[in-house]
């Protein structure tokens, strides 16, 4: 980071003439491509969604031009920070110099109620330690998680999948915590009255796994009636993707690995395809004929649009973008964080969290 001064003011709530819009707070500076790419995202969300107002925080003059050159300046008030959390930023460094950053000053805005949501693609580690700081943790959780969604074969198109990474560990009341906070998540984003739960293992029988594998497994069971989900039991990796479960509980030293896997894996394919159809003058043609089903498999594999870890456990709603998210992938993460604050996730996820060391859940019907 750079320490070259501070300026505490934070922006004031959009103008009360206006309806109710959903105002999201954005961390401007923290990702690779820089701020350009951050406002190039935020203007392709506006353009398809009427209801979304933008808190931006970063440098001023040259938020000022971007949203200028974007023609957005109605939609947005930009709110000046002095410093940024770059990439190798040390958490610890960020809770106790971060006050001026960028991401500090976003996640304020959320704190303070001027903004329903939060989007950073800043630094996970500093992120997530400056939101605990700055937003707390939910009452009865011991640790948030980060839940992605991972695109699969089911109804919604997408599993749901926590924690990756947020922590490394996780006994059996985290992991029955991540069931619930995930249960909620897949109820709120995609309408699923009733979703199906996993616990991922090393196979489905049930003598397999860890010790506290087994004890999250006959905790989660025993929750399912009042949590108000099926739980299917064990899950293998290929389940992920199979459209078979709803939401997939592991720690966050697994899931981590599994995601980074599976984006490798999505960009060897691609690769290959394309080394593939270039290879001779008839492949070059197949590849002519087969353009439009390719397509929509780039699409479809395509993780710039499932773009978007969203920091449950937390009072408030926060998004991590990849931090090497372009225009398309910040798009993404926007559209899920509008999605969340639309919904009224954090309350409803509130609503639902348990405390952990009680043997039933808080029952709440509207969540």
């Amino acid at each position: 980071m750079t320490d070259v001064g501070s300026d505490p003011t934070h922006a004031a709530p959009p103008d009360a003439e206006l309806p109710r819009r959903v105002v999201l707070s954005i961390d401007a500076m923290g990702g690779d491509l820089g701020p350009a790419a951050v406002v190039e995202g935020i203007a392709t969300s506006a353009s398809k969604n009427d209801d979304l107002r933008f808190i931006l925080h970063g440098d001023g003059d040259e938020l000022t031009k971007l949203v200028r050159k974007r023609r957005i300046e109605d939609l947005c008030e930009i709110v000046h920070a002095n410093d940024v959390v770059r990439m190798d930023d040390k958490p610890s460094h960020v809770m106790r110099h971060g006050k001026d950053t960028s991401m500090w000053s976003a996640i304020t805005s959320v704190k303070d109620g001027h903004a329903d949501a939060c989007v950073s693609c800043g630094n996970t580690g500093a992120l997530m330690a400056v939101s605990m700081i700055r937003l707390r943790k939910l009452a009865g959780v011991n640790r948030p998680a980060i839940a992605i969604l991972w695109p699969s074969r089911g109804d919604a198109g997408n599993t749901v999948m926590l924690d990756m990474g947020a922590d490394v560990k996780a006994d059996s009341q985290d992991l029955l915590q991540y069931a619930l906070m995930g249960t909620s998540y897949a109820r709120n984003g995609f309408d699923l009255k009733r979703p199906r739960v996993g616990l991922l293992n090393v196979g489905t029988e049930e003598n397999k796994g860890r010790p506290e594998l087994k004890e999250a497994y006959d905790l989660i069971a025993r929750h399912a009636d009042r949590g108000h989900y099926d739980f299917v039991g064990y899950v293998e990796g290929g389940d992920i993707p199979s459209g078979t479960v709803d939401v997939v509980v592991t720690d966050g030293f697994t899931g981590n690995i599994a995601l980074k896997s599976a984006e490798g894996t999505a960009k060897f394919i691609r690769e290959i395809l394309s080394d593939a159809f270039r290879y001779t003058i008839l492949s070059r043609l197949a590849a002519v004929l087969a353009y439009s089903s390719l397509r929509r498999l780039a699409k479809r594999i395509d993780p710039r649009r499932v773009n978007g870890g969203v920091f449950l456990g937390l009072n408030g709603t926060v998004v991590k973008s990849h931090g090497s998210a372009d225009a398309t992938g910040v798009a993404a993460a926007v559209k899920l964080a509008y999605q969340l604050a639309e919904a009224d996730f954090s309350r409803r996820l509130a609503a639902r969290i348990a405390e952990s060391n009680q043997s039933d859940p808080v029952e709440q019907g509207d969540t």
